[in-house]
């Protein structure tokens, strides 16, 4: 009999976090890493993508696991410390507003989620990616729709990507008063909207959004705030390059 690549084992999303890993498992492709990005859409603020491997026997201890976007603030400062303790390996990349903008989101996107795989202290077998095919990965991997709410290790991934995100947001907050990065988080809410059109953008903005762009080039030399970047490092999670071990 003819073997298929990947296992042709129905999926459904309703099977829960736990099935499409253990049914990668089972057919001898461990360890299965998931990798999720968070900041995509934001106009201000790095985008944050994380690669997470989880073992089959751990699951239990994360039982609240969960897409990020479904989880509340709180309940994602309580699983972020329960992830680092029970996966086998994680990484998180920051990719800065100024790489966003020479590459572009997607192309950034993807160049994130191979830094983040590669970053693994443990060489997985499979890849599953939320959403977007990853090229150039040394492993096998399958890009799944809605991977935060189908599979454990990308569900996992989206919480260590938007807890270390959301945290840097907070830094840079202070670090840059009057923005309102610790409310919005970089995204384009009316606030914002105000808060850029009196001050203008700072360098953690992404210039190559259009909001921010028109608001840079239809002012003044002085209409752009100068707010030199300093040292940002969030509470929890090293810039990109450090493993979390």
């Amino acid at each position: 009999m003819a073997t298929t690549w990947p296992p042709r084992t129905v999926i459904r999303k309703s099977s829960g976090l736990r099935t499409l890993e253990s049914a990668l498992y089972r057919s001898g492709l461990g360890p299965v890493a998931g990798v999720d990005e968070v900041g995509r859409g934001a106009c201000a603020g790095p985008l944050v993508v994380a690669a997470c491997v989880l073992g089959p026997g751990r699951l239990e201890s994360l039982a609240a696991l969960d897409d990020s976007k479904k989880l509340t603030e709180k309940a994602r400062e309580r699983l972020f410390p329960l992830i680092r303790r029970y996966a086998l390996a994680y990484h998180v990349v920051f990719i800065p507003s100024t790489e966003v903008d020479r590459r572009g989101v997607h192309v950034a996107n993807i160049e994130g989620m191979r830094r983040a795989v590669a970053g693994l202290s443990l060489r997985p077998g499979y890849v599953l990616s939320d959403g977007f095919r990853v090229p150039g990965l040394s492993v096998p991997s399958l890009p799944v729709i809605g991977g935060d709410a189908a599979a454990a290790c990308i569900a996992a991934a989206s919480v260590l990507a938007k807890v270390s995100r959301d945290r840097l947001m907070v830094a840079m907050a202070a670090e840059h008063p009057g923005y309102g990065f610790a409310d919005h988080k970089g995204y384009s809410t009316p606030a914002h909207s105000r808060a850029l059109a009196r001050l203008g953008p700072c360098p953690h903005h992404r210039y190559s959004f259009i909001n921010v762009r028109r608001v840079a080039t239809g002012g003044t030399a002085e209409f752009v705030a100068e707010c030199p970047p300093g040292p940002l490092g969030p509470p929890g999670p090293p810039l990109d390059g450090d493993d979390f071990r």
